[in-house]
């Protein structure tokens, strides 16, 4: 089978989609829109979300999990969050089916629901109204509370990983005696999103807070981590948003304070999704498929031997058997590929194809040299070292490609940002592709009509703010600096 990909340069979409599926990340599901993970794919959200799960437990947060079953009038109960949400919702209206004389399936008239349940787009109403069971007291707060699950968003155009109908996540939903807290609580979250998706999937980003129009339906506030993707646009890596009172209040939720007065809870929710594999992906996939950093590889070092009989893979087992007590003992995954109907050539290039950081090759020549042969992912770069010398070279190098990805994804985003003085030097930047940092004068109207007229929006106003800008479209004295890009 070839492992050959369309470059990157001929056609961005097609590389992306061939890295996807010949590197068995993911295939299309049989419903239109939904997605298959595959096994290796599966792996790497595994890591993903172990790093983001021990991080949320570090800082008081606990598991649930909730139905998904959303009856159809708890959305009514938070009309921007509804209207926010309506044209995605996938409506259950039938609890079983009948065959007919021909042996069809159809839905079963008799069992119409008395009421439509909507399958979860996201969670915040059912889980408020059970926090409106559970919350009577200040004693009650905070619930910090997060949920790993799957969500229906029924998406008329689609892109494996990066929108799809039905799609994996994490969603935290945290309730608060004070306004303070809630807001705390939001920015605690993003810290941690920067931390995990910068340190360990060697992803840079731009940190902001949304401008009005593209903030979560029913929130005061959202804020997001944007992420540079390898052909210039944008993608929303993660949110955090801060709800004030607007669901507890949609929920009646309140609970009584130390003064015995009853008050509304304030809010919190937050997510990431299987998006940031899409995104590992565009920033740091090449021409011979992924290139995966080391902290969330499902396979960090491939050992690869070159052999042509029993006896010769049972020495080169038993040269080896050292680096590989040495990975287990430093948890690093090291694999010993022995499969014994494949070429090593295959090899190389299947294990090039899935990304892994570091691939050892050895044969019989290699062992009676007392050498092996080291293969980088990142660079593509071989070299020999002595077999004495392996176990602390290798965790070194890992080490090394961790940051070197992060650094060259770096350098890439910081080529492609710029900066713009007038609009026709912005529509220009935004046409070649790239994030343009400029001035906006904070009115809806203007930022409607950059979108219409070039498909960029505004991915954050950054927390660091410029001052002295005039606004990108209207000249007129800016409200804020903000970073505009075309994004996924």
């Amino acid at each position: 089978m070839s492992k050959s990909v369309t470059p990157k340069s001929k056609d961005y979409s097609k590389w992306y989609t061939d890295v996807i599926t010949k590197a068995e990340l993911a295939d299309y599901g049989p419903v239109k829109g939904t997605m298959i993970i595959r096994p290796y794919g599966f792996k790497i959200w595994e890591n993903i979300k172990s790093i983001f799960d021990n991080e949320f437990k570090k800082t008081d947060h606990t598991n649930a999990y909730f139905p998904l079953f959303i009856p159809k009038s708890f959305l009514n109960k938070e009309a921007e969050h509804v209207e926010g949400f309506a044209k995605e919702c996938a409506i259950v209206t039938h609890s079983r089916l009948k065959v007919d004389d021909e042996g069809s399936l159809s839905p079963d008239p008799n069992s119409k629901l008395d009421e439509e349940v909507i399958v979860r787009p996201t969670s915040e109403t059912i889980i408020w109204s059970m926090y409106q069971k559970w919350i009577k007291s200040y004693r009650d707060l905070p619930i910090l509370i997060n949920q790993w699950a799957n969500v229906v968003r029924w998406e008329m155009r689609t892109r494996l990983f990066l929108r799809t109908s039905e799609f994996l996540w994490q969603e935290g939903h945290t309730a608060h005696a004070t306004e303070k807290e809630a807001i705390d609580e939001t920015h605690k979250i993003l810290n941690i999103y920067q931390d995990v998706v910068e340190n360990y999937m060697g992803i840079p980003l731009t940190i902001g807070k949304k401008s009005e129009s593209e903030k979560f339906a029913g929130a005061v506030e959202t804020f997001s981590i944007e992420a540079m993707m390898g052909d210039k646009k944008a993608l929303q890596a993660g949110t955090s948003h801060y709800l004030g009172q607007n669901f507890s209040k949609a929920f009646n939720v309140k609970f009584q304070d130390t003064d015995n007065k009853e008050k509304h809870v304030y809010a919190t929710s937050w997510g990431v999704s299987t998006r940031l594999i899409g995104a590992l992906i565009m920033v740091h996939g090449d021409d011979k498929g992924l290139r995966l950093p080391p902290k969330i590889a499902p396979i960090q070092i491939v050992i690869v031997p070159i052999y042509k009989s029993d006896d010769d893979l049972n020495q080169i087992k038993a040269y080896v058997q050292s680096i590989l007590d040495y990975m287990e003992k430093n948890q690093v995954s090291c694999y010993f590929d022995t499969r014994d109907k494949l070429s090593p050539g295959f090899k190389f290039n299947e294990w090039e194809m899935k990304g892994v950081p570091l691939r050892i090759e050895i044969g019989m020549r290699d062992l009676n040299d007392k050498v092996l042969t080291i293969a980088q992912r990142d660079n593509n770069e071989k070299s020999t070292i002595k077999i004495n010398e392996a176990n602390p070279f290798l965790i070194k190098k890992l080490e090394e490609i961790q940051l070197s990805l992060y650094q060259e994804a770096l350098d890439f985003k910081n080529k492609n940002t710029y900066k713009a003085d007038n609009y026709t030097e912005f529509k220009q930047i935004i046409e070649t592709g790239g994030f343009v940092e400029c001035g906006w004068d904070g009115k809806n109207d203007t930022e409607s009509k950059i979108k219409q007229d070039t498909n960029a929006t505004i991915r954050c106003i950054p927390f660091e703010q410029k001052n002295n800008l005039k606004c990108i479209y209207t000249q007129k004295p800016a409200k804020y600096s903000v970073v505009f890009a075309k994004a996924y």
